[in-house]
């Protein structure tokens, strides 16, 4: 087992200039990067965020069902980590883009809650610098001119509404409004969908059901699914089981080339991490990149990865990189804490070393974070790795 040093002196230096941080690429989605990532901005300006946007329930489904667009909860949540908590108005901006409408609410109040946002009526509003509340109240106000009458407002995310607006008037980049908004908020990091398209995810079980929407497999929205999921793959919608292609979105894989170290974080194993390997490009990128590659395993329970011990979930990843390859594509290191008893299944070393995987062990796990990471520690980790 190796157990990599960490390099204070490194990790001071990066504290002193986070501008000359390393470029550390995430492959993730969800929310379970959001405090990792709020660390992050502390020592590095430089880590990528891959995003998947496949997510088919919450906020996000009445949008993609209203306008046939990629999810943004995800990217929303990783703009509002990774935005500058020192500059003037970001704490009014993440509490405007994390507000979300009541869910036992008439819907001739939502609709007028939406409307004094527009015009600058509401508190949250009012609370921004006037110039962002400018730009912001635009955004939604496209958003709310382009509203079907039959969309339903209950709880949803002002933040994905926003994006949503400039997307819809950025001729349907998603790119572009990242970029926005990124520059707006001082965002200490760069952030990409993995596709720009109209996509949904899909899986076949181990008992030969397939499940078709993101929001059926993670187990949150609905009940877990009733088998280990046997493969994923992505389709052009909830009623399509036809499995389809997807270009990676353009300049995805030179990213991926520049990375000084590749993550593929804790979180849904599935829907968060495999789900971003499956467009066309990224496999092959992964494998053709010269930094090292590390796995992050949970320390909580994920409902995708029932039955699956640590050693499956390797094997899993090491897979779907080939599939998509069609050729050997390594993973350098698992990252886990070996002193904590939180990883599924009977851990076997020598197991994982066969796969051509090392170990390093560090202590990530907290009494005050247990059973989850502490993110701090996870981030200067990961950084004496790039």
């Amino acid at each position: 087992m190796c157990c990599k040093k960490q390099d204070t002196a490194r990790l001071a230096r990066y504290r002193k200039n986070p501008a000359l941080g390393p470029n550390i690429l995430f492959f993730s989605g969800g929310s379970a990067l959001r405090a990792v990532s709020r660390q992050l901005i502390a020592y590095t300006y430089n880590s990528v965020h891959i995003i998947t946007p496949f997510d088919s329930g919450g906020s996000s489904a009445g949008l993609r069902n209203a306008f046939a667009m990629p999810a943004v909860g995800d990217i929303r949540n990783r703009l509002i980590a990774l935005a500058d908590p020192d500059f003037p108005g970001n704490e009014a901006v993440r509490e405007l883009f994390a507000y979300r409408l009541a869910r036992l609410e008439k819907k001739d109040r939502l609709r007028a809650l939406l409307l004094d946002l527009v015009h600058g009526r509401h508190p949250k509003m009012c609370a921004l610098p006037a110039a962002m509340q400018e730009i912001v109240s635009h955004h939604l106000g496209v958003f709310y001119q382009q509203m079907p009458e039959d969309f339903d407002l209950s709880g949803a995310s002002i933040g994905n509404l926003i994006l949503a607006g400039g997307y819809l008037e950025n001729q349907r980049d998603l790119n572009s409004v990242i970029s926005f908004y990124s520059r707006l908020a001082w965002v200490r990091g760069h952030i990409r969908p993995v596709v720009q398209g109209n996509y949904h995810l899909g899986a076949v079980l181990t008992n030969g059901q397939m499940v078709i929407g993101q929001h059926l497999l993670t187990g949150k929205q609905s009940e877990q699914i009733a088998s280990p999921i046997q493969s994923i793959f992505l389709t052009h919608g909830l009623d399509c089981p036809e499995p389809c292609t997807a270009p990676a979105d353009e300049g995805i894989s030179e990213l991926i080339a520049q990375a000084d170290l590749i993550c593929f974080p804790m979180g849904s194993l599935f829907t968060s991490v495999l789900a971003n390997i499956l467009p066309q490009g990224v496999a092959e990128s992964i494998q053709k990149a010269r930094c090292p590659k590390v796995f992050v395993p949970n320390t909580f329970y994920d409902p995708e990865s029932f039955g699956l011990s640590l050693q499956d979930q390797i094997r899993i990843l090491l897979n779907v990189l080939q599939t998509r390859t069609g050729s050997p594509c390594g993973l350098d290191y698992v990252l886990m804490d070996t002193l904590v008893e939180r990883y599924p299944g009977e851990i076997s070393l020598n197991e994982i070393r066969s796969m051509g995987v090392d170990v390093l062990s560090r202590q990530l796990v907290t009494p005050k974070t247990a059973p989850g990471i502490a993110p701090e520690r996870l981030v200067q980790a990961l950084l004496c790795l790039g």
